[in-house]
């Protein structure tokens, strides 16, 4: 196994120089419990400066380690109004571009084998739920994606036609990325988006038996690790879950006490007052990411306590905002911790993801602040990044960021799907 490892390094180490001359080198090589024999180009693993896209002008390494020149040299460039329409890829190329998927997996630079036996052993189930910008979403895949992981995609049936079309395109060319098989129409602070997920997870539940941990994304989310360091992150959790899972405010609790509808695409309160929730169960407060085990989806398909409260839930306001949180303390599920307030757990905490909410941001040094103040700019409170929060970024613990915007700055992309694999490549060589 050792001679294998080797030679497929020394192959690939030989590929990339060939790459590196502009030369196609199309390698085959066999590795025990990899069947069949693999037959890959390396030529286009790495994202290099001779890319033919935009963002390259844009120097990577200096604005992850936050200088200022850099920095403004990126933001100056992020609001040129030409810059900005040169590097927007309209949906119609997706639909085109997969045509040949073998061409489209090849351009675009996706990692089509297991890069490490401890990768492959461990695999990973993915819900994405999108609704726009599927440039977003293609750059997102491209960034997690691995051949023995599984991904579900839910596309909110009120998309656009060509966001369908073009996601549906690029899902086709993976045999392990596959379209929700109960699409619905989201509505936001309402049961769709919590449905969307629920229907995700019946899915990949029922697809395949060997995936160990459940990560929900949406389309604007990106990584802040690799899959491998994802890997050992939750290898090191032992079963266990995490996302946030605190004490309901006060100013929250409306929420959960009064019943609410659907009205014309908006949710809205009915005047009714609701019933406590089943067997008494304290409800939780978090938000709609999770990290969670295989056990943990399991009871939410099957666990009879959490079916009468996902029943319970459905009229209420935001219950992405509770539904996980609650259950993650619910005695008996897998992965759970007890409803006990010395157990509760912040966003900031759990590893699930790293959002910037307004109101919590702040100078160094003021005590109230949580994080530095959102480099890019906010939409409903929420920083969508900038290049200038890279830095600070990578700091931190958690697997995911939310939210990245490739119309408002494509630089903090970039950057980041460069870092991400040149940490993959150097793993390799």
């Amino acid at each position: 196994m050792g001679f294998l490892k080797r030679s497929w390094r020394s192959l690939l180490k030989l590929s990339l120089a060939l790459g590196s001359l502009g030369m196609l080198s199309l390698l085959s090589f066999q590795k025990e419990k990899w069947d069949p024999t693999y037959i890959i180009s390396y030529s286009w693993l790495a994202y290099t400066d001779s890319d033919s896209i935009p963002e390259t002008v844009c120097n990577c390494s200096a604005i992850l380690q936050g200088e200022r020149e850099a920095l403004e040299q990126a933001k100056l460039l992020s609001v040129t109004r030409d810059f900005r329409k040169s590097i927007h890829i309209p949906d119609e190329y997706y639909i085109n571009a997969t045509m040949d998927c073998s061409e489209f997996r090849f351009k675009r630079k996706y990692l089509t084998i297991p890069l490490s036996q401890e990768e492959e052993d461990f695999p990973l189930a993915y819900s994405i739920v999108v609704h726009h910008k599927v440039q977003n979403f293609e750059r997102l895949l491209r960034a997690i994606y691995a051949p023995h992981n599984i991904y579900c995609v839910h596309v909110d049936k009120k998309s656009e036609p060509t966001v369908f079309s073009s996601i549906m395109a690029i899902t086709s060319c993976f045999p392990n990325v596959f379209m929700a098989s109960h699409p619905v129409s989201v509505v936001y602070a309402a049961w769709p988006r919590v449905q969307a997920d629920l229907n995700c997870m019946a899915d990949l539940y029922n697809a395949s038996t060997k995936w160990k941990y459940f990560l929900n994304l949406c389309g604007q989310d990106f990584p802040l690790k690799t899959n491998l360091e994802i890997v050992r992150v939750l290898r090191s959790l032992k079963g266990m879950n995490s996302l946030e899972s605190e004490k309901m405010p006060d100013a929250k609790k409306w929420r959960v006490t009064n019943s609410h509808k659907i009205v014309d695409g908006r949710i809205q309160g009915t005047g009714k007052a609701k019933d406590p929730p089943p067997f008494n169960l304290p409800i939780l407060s978090g938000n709609a990411y999770m990290v969670v085990s295989r056990g943990y989806i399991r009871s939410v398909l099957e666990d009879k306590r959490v079916l009468a409260l996902i029943d319970w839930a459905k009229d209420t306001y935001s219950p992405d905002e509770f539904l996980w949180a609650t259950i993650q303390r619910i005695p008996g599920v897998p992965g759970s911790s007890w409803p006990n307030t010395k157990f509760d757990m912040s966003d900031m905490n759990a590893i699930a993801r790293l959002v910037k909410w307004e109101w919590h941001e702040g100078s160094e040094g003021i005590q109230d602040a949580v994080y530095p103040k959102c480099q890019g700019q906010h939409v409903r409170s929420i920083c969508v990044y900038g290049a200038g929060d890279l830095n600070w970024m990578l700091q931190q613990h958690h697997l995911f960021a939310n939210k990245f915007d490739t119309d408002t700055d494509p630089i903090a992309v970039y950057c980041l799907e460069k870092y991400l694999r040149q940490k993959v490549l150097a793993g390799l060589l």
